[in-house]
């Protein structure tokens, strides 16, 4: 259990610095508009005050943490140019502040969650006209 933990911890630090770095990524001029579209939507949503799946919900409210960020993290490296991503890296493991709050990853959330109950009312009031 104890190295468990220490995973967590260890995979917890090096998310920080991703995410520092996609920080750094969106506000340098070089980056190109795809990598800072998806980059943005990444720092937004991990950075955001709450998630698209709760984490109260076994096993599923873990996913965005452990699966969704990390594969959106991989996919603005893939869309970066190497020597960039390595410079913002460099420029992550000197940061020793926080990173803000992203109220806008707020929104992305609730527009997504809104959307998502709009097509279930959808169904529900078509599937009983039909039957």
């Amino acid at each position: 259990m104890k190295a468990f933990r220490l995973m967590l911890a260890s995979n917890k630090a090096r998310l920080f610095h991703y995410l520092t770095a996609l920080w750094f990524l969106l506000r340098d001029s070089r980056t190109p508009l795809a990598a800072k579209l998806v980059a943005g939507v990444v720092v937004a949503y991990a950075l955001s005050p709450i998630d698209l799946i709760p984490d109260f919900i076994p096993i599923l409210g873990l996913l965005d943490d452990v699966i969704l960020v990390p594969l959106g993290v991989a996919l603005a490296v893939k869309l970066v140019p190497a020597p960039l991503w390595n410079e913002m890296q460099q420029k992550a493991e000197g940061f020793q502040g926080r990173l803000p709050k992203m109220m806008w990853g707020l929104l992305i959330v609730i527009a997504i969650w809104v959307m998502l109950l709009a097509v279930f009312m959808y169904w529900l009031v078509h599937s009983v006209l039909n039957a």
